[in-house]
C-alpha cells in the first residue's frame, strides 16, 4: 500500500489492497474476525458512538474522582487542625507529585500486560481506600506519607487512559475523547466546590472537621466507581463483547492503519524504550506541556482570588470551570475537525498570558476574578490538544505508551513546583507565583511555533521524497522497514 498519512486522517473506506497487507500483517487479533466491512460516514459515526456510551462515561467519571481532592480541604481546616506552619502545606503538595511523575512510565508499560478492565479499575479502588485514610490522618508526618501513597496509586489513570483511548480511536478523533475524559477534570473543579461547600456543614460531626469529611466521603465514592469500573470497562477492540465481529473488525483495521500506512507495531521491543527516549518530539512537547500544566496545577490547588469567607471562595471557584469547561468542549471539537492542534494550544496560552497578566497587576477583585476565568479556561482547553497532539505523532504502540507516559510524567513535575510558588506571605498580588508561572507560559509560546516550523519542514522534505519515489527516482522502504521506522517512515506525516 503506497497511500500518505493523510489518508488515515480523513474517512477513508477500506480498499483490497488494504485488506491484502493486513494478511501479510497480524494486528490486534484482526485474524480471528471477518473483513472489516465498507461503512458510510452516518453508520462510523453511529459506531464510535456506541464505542463513546461504553467507555467514556465510566473513565469520566474515574477522573473526576481523582481531581475532586486536589483542592478545597485547606479552607476546611486541614492546615489548622494539623498545625501546619510555613510550607509545610505546600511541602505536603509536592510530595504527591514526585510519586506521581515517576511512576507514571512504568504504569504504561504494565497497562497492557495486566489489561487495562483490572489495571485501571484496580489503582481507582487503590487510591478511593488511601483517600479514605487521609481524611484520617492526625500529624504533618502522617499526611506526607499518605499523599506520597496517593501519588504512587494515581499515577497510572491519566497517561494510562490516554494511551488507551489512542489503542481505541483514529487521530482524527482522539482530541475529542480526551477532552471529554479531561473535561471531567474541570467539571471537578465546579464540583468540587460545591461538594466542599455542602461538606462543610458536616464539620465537627463524630468529631471531625470538614476537611475529613471531604477526604473520607470522596474517597468512599472512589472506591465504589472503581468496582463498578471492573464489570463495565472493555480491553481492547478484539475482546470487546458489546461490538459485533464487524464491528470490532473495522475499529482494528481503522487503527492499523491510522499511524501507519503498512500497520501499526504493537509487540513490544527494548527499542521502543530507547525510541521514545531519544526522540526529540517527546522533550520539545514537555516544555508545550509545561507551559498550560504548571497554569493548570496552580490555579487549581490556590485560586487566589482575594480575601472572602470560606463559603464564598468555595462558591466562586465553580464559575471558572463552568465557562472552561464549554471553551474545552469548543476546542477538542474543532481540533478533530480540522486536524490541527497548535492553533488552539496557541490560543490557550494567550489565554493563559492575559490572565496572569491580570492577576499580576494591582487591580480590583472584579479584574482579578476575569483574569481567573482566562486561566482556567486557558489551562484547562488546551490541555487535551497537548496530549492529543503527541499521540499523534508518535507510531508505534508501545513507543508511544512510552512517550507519552514520559511527556506527562515530567512534564507534571512544572505541577510540584506549582505547589510551592502561591506562598501565603506574598498575599494578596502573590507576584512570585504570578511571575513563575508567566515563565511558564512564555516557555510555551517559544517553544510552540519552533514545534510547528520543524513538523512542516520535515513533512515538506518527506513529500518530496515520496514524489521522487512516484517518479522512480527513489526506492520506497519495504512495509517492514516502515513499519520499524513508525513515526520516522517517509509516509508518515506529522499533524500540526
Amino acid at each position: 500500500m503506497t497511500g500518505s498519512l493523510t489518508s488515515s486522517v480523513k474517512n477513508e473506506k477500506v480498499s483490497d489492497k488494504q485488506l491484502e497487507t493486513a494478511s501479510d500483517y497480524e494486528f490486534g487479533g484482526e485474524s480471528q474476525l471477518p473483513r472489516p466491512p465498507v461503512l458510510s460516514e452516518d453508520n462510523e459515526r453511529k459506531l464510535w458512538r456506541k464505542i463513546d456510551l461504553r467507555l467514556m462515561p465510566i473513565l469520566c467519571v474515574m477522573y473526576l474522582m481523582s481531581f475532586m481532592d486536589r483542592g478545597n480541604a485547606k479552607l476546611q481546616g486541614l492546615t489548622t487542625q494539623l498545625n501546619l506552619t510555613g510550607n509545610q502545606y505546600n511541602i505536603a503538595l509536592t510530595m504527591y507529585f514526585i510519586p506521581y511523575c515517576i511512576f507514571e512510565c512504568p504504569a504504561n508499560l504494565v497497562l497492557k500486560k495486566f489489561r487495562p478492565s483490572i489495571w485501571l479499575p484496580g489503582i481507582t479502588v487503590v487510591w478511593g481506600v488511601i483517600m479514605t485514610l487521609m481524611g484520617l490522618v492526625k500529624t504533618y508526618p502522617q499526611l506526607v506519607g499518605v499523599r506520597v501513597c496517593l501519588g504512587v496509586a494515581e499515577a497510572g489513570l491519566f497517561p494510562g487512559v490516554a494511551y488507551y483511548l489512542s489503542l481505541w480511536y483514529p487521530r482524527s478523533a482522539l482530541q475529542t475523547r480526551i477532552g471529554l475524559f479531561f473535561g471531567a477534570a474541570t467539571l471537578a473543579g465546579a464540583f468540587s466546590g460545591l461538594f466542599a461547600f455542602a461538606i462543610s456543614f458536616m464539620s465537627g460531626t463524630r468529631g471531625l472537621l470538614g476537611w475529613s469529611w471531604i477526604f473520607i466521603l470522596e474517597g468512599i465514592i472512589t472506591v465504589a466507581v472503581g468496582l463498578i469500573a471492573f464489570i463495565v470497562l472493555v480491553d481492547f477492540p478484539a475482546t470487546a463483547k458489546f461490538l459485533t465481529p464487524e464491528e470490532q473488525a473495522f475499529v482494528i483495521w481503522k487503527k492499523k492503519y491510522d499511524n501507519s500506512s503498512v500497520g501499526e507495531e504493537e509487540k513490544f521491543e527494548v527499542k521502543h524504550i530507547y525510541q521514545a527516549f531519544t526522540d526529540w518530539q517527546v522533550w520539545i512537547h514537555i516544555l508545550i506541556y509545561m507551559s498550560l500544566i504548571g497554569p493548570l496545577y496552580g490555579i487549581t490547588l490556590f485560586l487566589p482570588f482575594g480575601e472572602f469567607s470560606t463559603p464564598i471562595s468555595q462558591l466562586l471557584t465553580v464559575p471558572p470551570y463552568v465557562f472552561a469547561t464549554i471553551v474545552l468542549g469548543f476546542f477538542a471539537y474543532y481540533s478533530d475537525k480540522v486536524m490541527m492542534r497548535s492553533p488552539f494550544i496557541l490560543a490557550a496560552q494567550i489565554m493563559c498570558l492575559t490572565g496572569f497578566s491580570i492577576n499580576i497587576a494591582n487591580v480590583s477583585h472584579g479584574a482579578k476574578y476575569f483574569g481567573t476565568f482566562l486561566i482556567v479556561a486557558g489551562s484547562y482547553s488546551g490541555f487535551p490538544g497537548i496530549v492529543a497532539w503527541l499521540s499523534n505523532n508518535l507510531s508505534g504502540q508501545y513507543k508511544r505508551g512510552i512517550g507519552m507516559a514520559l511527556h506527562i510524567g515530567i512534564g507534571n513535575f512544572s505541577g510540584a513546583i506549582a505547589s510551592n510558588i502561591f506562598r501565603s506571605q506574598d498575599k494578596p498580588r502573590f507576584i512570585l507565583g504570578h511571575g513563575i508561572e508567566l515563565m511558564f507560559v512564555g516557555i510555551g509560546l517559544i517553544f510552540l511555533p519552533i514545534t510547528v516550523f520543524t513538523y512542516t519542514r520535515i513533512n515538506k522534505k518527506r513529500a518530496e521524497f515520496m514524489n521522487r519515489v512516484a517518479e522512480g527516482l527513489e526506492k520506497k522502504p519495504s512495509p517492514e522497514e516502515l513499519r520499524a521506522l513508525g513515526d520516522r517512515a517517509p509516509d508518515f506525516r506529522y499533524i500540526l
